[in-house]
C-alpha cells in the first residue's frame, strides 16, 4: 500500500478536521501519500482530489466543519456512478479509502467495498446513531451545543414562568435529546424511541403546575414531530401555550470538545493502521474505552438502543 485517500461526505460533524489530521498525518508517519477529495463521493466522481500534507494539516485538529467540504450525491447512488468512482480512484494510484460520515455515507464505501476495493469508515455524525460504536464524532460537542443554549432559555423561563420547547436534530434518533435532556434538568423528553400520548404530556404539565412548579422545559427530538406541531397539540388538548426554541444546524457548528478531538484523533489513526494490516470494509469504533472495527455493514443492518435508564432517570429527577 502506497497511496491512501480520505473524504468526507454527508452531514458536517464537529471533529471531522481531526480526523482528517490523524489520518493524513498516520498515513505519513507510516510511509504513505494521502489525496483528499473534496466535496465526498461528488467531488470524488468530479476527481477533485488534492494531495494532504503535513503542514497542510497543520492547525485544523479544533476548527470546526470540514476542509475538505461535503456534499451528497446522487450520482454515486446509481450503479454507473460507483463504477465511475472505482475508475476514479484506480485513476488516481489510490490503495484504500477512508470514508468519514454518517451510516449513508458508509453504505456508498461499502459498495466500493464489494467490488474489491479496500475501504474504512470513521463515524462523524451528531446524531449518534451509528451502530457498532458507543460515541460518533461530534456528538458530545452537539451535546454541550445545545446545553449551552437549552441553560439560556431556563434563565428566561424561569423569569416569566413559562413553558419552552427546544427541538435538537438527529434524524430519527433520540440519542441527542436525551442526553441534552438528562445534563440540562430538563422536565420532559420526547424521542422516537418511546411513544407518548399528548393527553399524558398535558397532565404531566398539570400536575406540575399543583404542586408549584412555574416553568418548564421540553427536548423534543426532531424525529418525533417539529416543535410548532408540538405547541399546537398541547395548546388544543391543554389549553397550554409553550414557546418555541428550534436549535438547527447551530449544533453542527463549531470547534470539537476535547472528547471528539481525541475520537477523531484515535479514529483516524486506528483507520490507517487496521488497512496496513489487510482490514477490509470495515468501520471504526469506540466500544467501553476501547477502539475496534467491526464490518461496516453493522451500521445499518444493526439498530442502536437507545438506553431505557436514562429515559427512566428523566422521569426520576423532574419530580
Amino acid at each position: 500500500m502506497k497511496r491512501i485517500a480520505v473524504l468526507t461526505s454527508g452531514g458536517d460533524s464537529p471533529g471531522m478536521n481531526a480526523a482528517i489530521r490523524a489520518v493524513t498525518r498516520t498515513a505519513i508517519y507510516k510511509g504513505l501519500d494521502v489525496i483528499g477529495f473534496r466535496r465526498g463521493y461528488e467531488g470524488l466522481l468530479d476527481g477533485d482530489g488534492i494531495p494532504l500534507t503535513k503542514s497542510s494539516v497543520g492547525g485544523i485538529i479544533l476548527r470546526g466543519g470540514t476542509i475538505l467540504r461535503t456534499a451528497r450525491s446522487e450520482r454515486f447512488r446509481r450503479p454507473e456512478g460507483v463504477n465511475e468512482a472505482y475508475a476514479r480512484l484506480k485513476e488516481y494510484d489510490i490503495d484504500a479509502l477512508v470514508v468519514i460520515g454518517g451510516d449513508g455515507s458508509f453504505k456508498g464505501a461499502w459498495r466500493l467495498h464489494e467490488m474489491g476495493f479496500p475501504v474504512a469508515g470513521i463515524p462523524g455524525t451528531i446524531d449518534n446513531d451509528i451502530a457498532g460504536t458507543d460515541y460518533t464524532i461530534g456528538f458530545d460537542t452537539a451535546c454541550n451545543t445545545a446545553l449551552e443554549a437549552v441553560q439560556k432559555l431556563r434563565d428566561t423561563a424561569s423569569s416569566h414562568d413559562r413553558l419552552f420547547i427546544v427541538e435538537v436534530m438527529g434524524r430519527s434518533a433520540g440519542f441527542l435529546a436525551l442526553e441534552v435532556g438528562v445534563a440540562s434538568g430538563a422536565e420532559y423528553v420526547l424521542v422516537p424511541e418511546v411513544p407518548f400520548k399528548i393527553e399524558d404530556l398535558c397532565d404531566k404539565l398539570r400536575y406540575a403546575r399543583q404542586r408549584g412548579k412555574t416553568h418548564s422545559m421540553i427536548i423534543l427530538a426532531e424525529g418525533v414531530m417539529s416543535a410548532g406541531e408540538l405547541a399546537e397539540q398541547l395548546k388544543d388538548t391543554g389549553g397550554y401555550e409553550a414557546r418555541i426554541t428550534v436549535l438547527g444546524h447551530i449544533q453542527r457548528g463549531g470547534a470539537p470538545s476535547s472528547f471528539d478531538a481525541v475520537l477523531a484523533s484515535r479514529m483516524g489513526a486506528a483507520a490507517v493502521n487496521s488497512l496496513l494490516e489487510g482490514h477490509k470494509g470495515f468501520m471504526v469504533g469506540y466500544v467501553d474505552g476501547r477502539i475496534v472495527t467491526p464490518p461496516l455493514s453493522t451500521s445499518w443492518e444493526e439498530r442502536k438502543p437507545l438506553n431505557r435508564e436514562m429515559m427512566e432517570l428523566v422521569d426520576c429527577l423532574s419530580i
